[in-house]
């Protein structure tokens, strides 16, 4: 008994500790913000967001003159808004107004105990509530890169939906994402999904885009890296094929994060934005 009594323990010690672990383990990594709006020749102020739990969300406004759809711009795990500010300035000339927003936990936001997909939709849908209370914007898109581009998928069956999305670079399936990135023996993996599922309160099939994206009703364009070794580019293609009506563009030689092989096929997501935001409700 004794025997089999000590290793209970300690699994049980490891079972009540892991939470607490992944929790820092699961922290994304803080960056400095390299860049501003200015350096893009934008002119932004900056908006605080009332987020969940009480957080205040940062972000960068871009408007332009008078009444206009508007983009919200979403960044990946670990990213910052000052990341995606390169798709700025085309943005500004296509006559969106721009709202390029930190999740919680990243960039200047407020921070949280920990990040998941659902709590980047809920940051989205915070945004999307706050921009739509405003005179002069009369539509909302969202462009929103990995995690946040599988968030704004997310968001897009629920209550605050955006008119419609560009989800770049997006996953399938959580688990399944997560799995084929950790560098673990099988078993361990398994205990880390299990315990993780358990800590962000969903399951992942519940939260997974390959199970919700069948009750999107807006329209939705999905872009991949070719070369992308993060997340696969036949995640997207996937989605794209449970999604009767989407689009979907690979980009040659495109990688995870490297915006500028995606620069080439501005015209095509500009082209997708004007069509969707000009059809949206009022």
């Amino acid at each position: 008994m004794r025997k089999l009594l000590i290793p209970l323990i300690l699994l049980g010690v490891a079972a009540a500790a892991a939470p607490r672990l992944l929790k820092r383990a699961f922290t994304p990594p803080k960056r400095e913000v390299g860049q501003i709006p200015e350096d893009f020749g934008l002119d932004a102020t900056t908006m605080w967001i009332d987020g969940p739990n009480g957080k205040r969300l940062h972000a960068w406004w871009v408007p332009v003159e008078g009444v206009a759809p508007a983009v919200i711009v979403l960044h990946g795990w670990g990213g910052t808004a000052a990341d995606m500010l390169p798709i700025g300035p085309g943005l500004h000339r296509s006559g969106f107004h721009a709202l390029f927003m930190d999740a919680r936990k990243h960039g200047q936001s407020d921070n949280e105990d920990f990040m998941s997909m659902p709590r980047f939709a809920e940051d989205l849908e915070a945004a999307i509530a706050t921009l739509r209370a405003r005179d002069d914007v009369t539509a909302v898109g969202v462009i929103g890169h990995s995690v946040g581009a599988s968030a704004s998928l997310y968001a897009a069956t629920v209550s605050e939906s955006p008119d419609a999305v560009v989800a770049v670079a997006s996953f399938a399936h959580p688990g399944e994402m997560m799995k084929e990135n950790f560098p673990f023996p099988a078993p361990i993996t398994w205990l880390i999904l299990q315990v993780v599922e358990r800590m962000i309160g969903h399951r992942y099939d519940e939260i997974a885009p390959r199970n919700r994206v069948g009750d999107i009703t807006v329209p939705v364009l999905f872009m991949h890296g070719e070369n992308d070794t993060v997340i696969p580019p036949t995640d997207s293609i996937e989605l794209h094929e449970r999604l009767p009506g989407s689009r979907l563009i690979v980009v040659p030689n495109g990688t995870h994060s490297d915006l500028d092989r995606f620069e080439p096929y501005f015209d095509d997501v500009d082209a997708f934005l004007r069509t969707s935001l000009a059809a949206a409700p009022a």
